[in-house]
């Protein structure tokens, strides 16, 4: 591989210019003028009577255009404004984007609703014709949304309503978060952190009173905000609940599961399996805590430091690592991944301006992802490189797909990724220039493990009994602590000393709207790929086709379906989930060994 990689993106060979793209007003232009041209196909062949069958072939074609074009605009708007939080002008085109994504929404509902006025008996003729069958999946799964949803002109009503409302309320965390600073002494002098800064800083910094001290701030600084963030997530949830009573859903967790493609089953079976392996996790935070020379760990303790790692690695060196080891696995997904590097797909500059975390996003017109990060030259920033680069290669394996059964579900987003970055973490494990380099990076892994067995619990937990409580009225900040100190304490087994009971506040997903229960996905996706790992562990290099007819399949089927095709295994039983649980719990007795 070439030396001396780019660590910024290249994004003018989609629209040049940034911002202030020419190029890019005029495609806004043209995608506005042909949603409204699609509305009126739409209402033309709503008159047309129910009864017959629409000219599904056509409003097909268009609507994965403008779904592709979508994408397109939505992947380079975040771009823009992730690499410069100051580019007022990106904000704007934002703003623009949501709007016509609203407006290509309600056009979805009714476009819904005129494949529910298909008669039964002619339906499934329908779905067979050589032009559709290949997005069947996608229709049938628009058609049942349909059944259980409001007539199309009150769904439309309720989605143009959620702009100002309902996504009004989760935009007020984003503000919130901007007013907050968090003074830290560093020095001889006072320095204000970001919310991102002192984050960092809280959760990895090795001197413990620093961990602590900041902690205390942070607690104290999101009290202070606590009453507009309790307001935002009520009124939030109350939006919610009345929709979902007016569809007449009763469970919160129908929206989740439907999205998600998956059944209430399978969740308990791997929430059943998750508590039966807790008490391992339990045995390494009681084991680190007395490395750390602490009774019981507190809330800061999580993600701190145990060994020394002091080398910093190279980007190019990092870039030859990760090529170099998904090589072993796959080809394919090697020479992938070094044109990523080569065509400047990723942006990991580190630099003032950026926002924090990472992403990957894809650009589906021109076939291509760009990668945010900010590489720090960590053990941890090598493995966020090929975690995004996981999400990368998922969606490169589904490009020459219809755009209709490329949407796959967040609980199956995680795969590609997590099994990409497992790839990679182990190898470093494996190459681990001494024992203590060694020890840190296999605890740093199990971090993780914690993070997806009792912090996502944790979360999810507490979700479910709020949204039960919420159904009775509002809820005061005192309520709010009270449920997510009950659930942290559950989740974690009571294994730590300090809790942090304002969790509801600071944490981002309690307040995204566009996916509901943006929780127990996360564990899904991390034991699943696990599942998939260690059949791949087994098999060697030739389940890299298996793998990839996996990926290829997860926009067009449930995943207990695409789990019983490719990996052979039923996902409402434990089994499957237990052999994933077991690779966790070998990283654990690694871990106890070494610490003896």
């Amino acid at each position: 591989m070439e030396k001396s990689l780019s660590q910024t993106w290249d994004l003018d060979v989609f629209f040049p210019g940034g911002s202030r793209s020419p190029e890019f007003a005029r495609f806004l232009e043209a995608l506005e003028a042909e949603i409204g041209s699609f509305e009126e196909r739409l209402g033309a062949a709503g008159q047309a009577g129910a009864g017959g069958v629409p000219p599904l072939k056509d409003l097909v074609g268009t609507l994965q255009d403008l779904q592709n074009r979508m994408s397109e605009a939505g992947a380079f708007v975040s771009c823009l404004t992730a690499q410069d939080v100051k580019d007022e002008q990106a904000k704007l085109l934002e703003g623009r984007v949501r709007q016509l994504s609203s407006r290509l929404q309600a056009a979805l509902t009714r476009f819904e609703a005129l494949l529910r006025q298909v008669p039964e008996e002619t339906w499934h003729q329908v779905v067979a014709d050589p032009a559709l069958a290949p997005v069947a999946f996608a229709l049938n799964e628009m058609r049942q949304r349909a059944a259980e949803k409001l007539p199309p002109e009150q769904e439309a009503l309720a989605t143009a309503l959620a702009v100002d409302g309902y996504h009004a309320w989760s935009q007020l965390y984003h503000t919130v978060v901007g007013r907050i600073t968090i003074p830290f002494e560093t020095d001889g002098k006072t320095v204000q952190l970001s919310v991102g800064q002192a984050f960092n800083r809280m959760m990895e910094d090795p001197d413990r009173s620093v961990r602590q001290t900041l902690f205390a701030r942070w607690e104290e600084a999101w009290a202070r905000e606590a009453e507009l963030c309790a307001a935002a997530l009520n009124h939030l949830a109350g939006f919610r609940l009345a929709l979902y009573r007016s569809r007449g859903w009763d469970s919160v967790l129908k929206e989740p599961l439907d999205r998600n493609r998956m059944s209430q089953a399978t969740l308990e079976a791997m929430w059943d399996v998750v508590n039966r392996n807790k008490d391992h996790l339990v045995a390494y935070l009681q084991r680190k805590a007395r490395i750390l020379g602490v009774e019981r760990l507190a809330w800061y303790d999580l993600s701190a430091p145990i060994g020394k790692l002091t080398r910093r690695i190279p980007y190019d060196e990092a870039a030859e690592f990760i090529v170099e080891n998904f090589r072993r696995f796959s080809p394919d997904m090697a020479d992938f991944a070094a044109r990523a590097f080569r065509e400047r797909w990723i942006e990991a500059e580190d630099r003032p301006g950026k926002r924090p975390g990472g992403f990957c996003t894809s650009f589906r017109v021109s076939r291509q992802s760009r990668i945010f990060m900010t590489y720090s030259g960590t053990p941890g920033g090598v493995s966020t490189l090929a975690h995004e680069l996981g999400h990368a290669y998922h969606q490169h394996v589904m490009n020459d797909l219809p755009p209709l059964v490329q949407n796959y579900a967040m609980n199956v987003a995680e795969t590609a990724s997590t099994f990409a970055e497992m790839v990679v973490v182990d190898a470093a494990i494996q190459a681990a220039a001494s024992p203590e380099e060694r020890l840190a990076l296999l605890e740093d892994k199990i971090q993780r493990s914690v993070a997806f067995f009792m912090d996502i619990h944790a979360r999810f937990l507490f979700e479910t009994r709020f949204y039960e409580a919420r159904k009775k009225g509002l809820l005061t900040v005192a309520d709010l602590n009270g449920l997510m100190l009950e659930a942290q304490k559950e989740a974690f087994r009571d294994a730590l000393g300090e809790y942090h009971p304002h969790f509801w506040a600071s944490k981002l997903h309690f307040y995204i709207t566009y996916w509901p229960f943006y929780n127990f996905p996360y564990t899904f996706g991390y034991l699943f790929s696990y599942g998939v790992y260690a059949q791949a562990r087994a098999e060697g290099p030739s389940f890299a086709d298996r793998y990839v007819a996996l990926l290829r399949d997860t926009g067009r089927m449930t995943v207990e379906d695409l789990a019983r095709k490719h990996l052979g295994v039923d996902l409402t039983q434990p089994d499957f989930w237990q052999s994933a649980a077991d690779l966790v719990v070998e990283d654990i007795r690694e871990f106890l060994r070494l610490t003896e």
